[in-house]
């Protein structure tokens, strides 16, 4: 084992404190938790709640991930935007099929949003545009709002006995079936 491997080893983990998690007292839809553990994320003060981490996979499968931040969630989908002409938009357009990742680490709580990834339409993406800091260096016609329609929602809670909790919604028509 190298020095580095050794100290990766010594270093804690796990080392929130998880709120309590009532399983009995679940939402039937995803977007309810979603909102609860987000709000509670930055009532805990923790910076930037709405950061996530986005996976794709280019044309011939190899994947990629970068940190984004969240624009926005409803039915019609969770929210991102950048270039087309960006490695994320290039690997969107060969593979729609994506993932979202945010990570509250000091209530160590985590969701993973997986499902497919459509463009909004050109008036949207011109209005996000719009919203955008006058500092930008993005051209507005190569800017686009992505919407991810998740078909599976999975929210993590750590617990220091290594016991997590995992709560899975899946998609099934118009509906969530939901396993805990």
């Amino acid at each position: 084992m190298n020095e580095l491997t050794r100290w990766l080893r010594d270093q804690p983990s796990l080392t929130g404190t998880p709120p309590p998690l009532d399983l009995s007292d679940l939402p039937t839809d995803p977007h309810d938790l979603f909102d609860a553990w987000i709000r509670a994320a930055a009532d805990a003060d923790i910076a930037e709640v709405r950061a996530a981490t986005l996976a794709t996979a280019d044309a011939g499968g190899r994947p990629d991930a970068r940190t984004l931040i969240l624009k926005g969630v409803s039915a019609d989908g969770w929210e991102f935007a950048g270039p087309r002409s960006s490695a994320k938009g290039r690997q969107l357009a060969d593979n729609p099929a994506a993932a979202l990742n945010f990570w509250w680490q000091p209530v160590m709580r985590a969701v993973r949003v997986r499902g497919t990834v459509h463009e909004a339409t050109p008036e949207e993406n011109a209005a996000d545009f719009g919203a955008r800091p006058a500092s930008s260096d993005a051209a507005p016609s190569d800017w686009v709002l992505w919407r991810l329609i998740p078909d599976r929602i999975e929210f993590w809670q750590g617990s220091h006995d290594r016991r997590h909790t995992r709560v899975v919604y899946t998609r099934a028509g118009d509906d969530w079936t939901r396993e805990a």
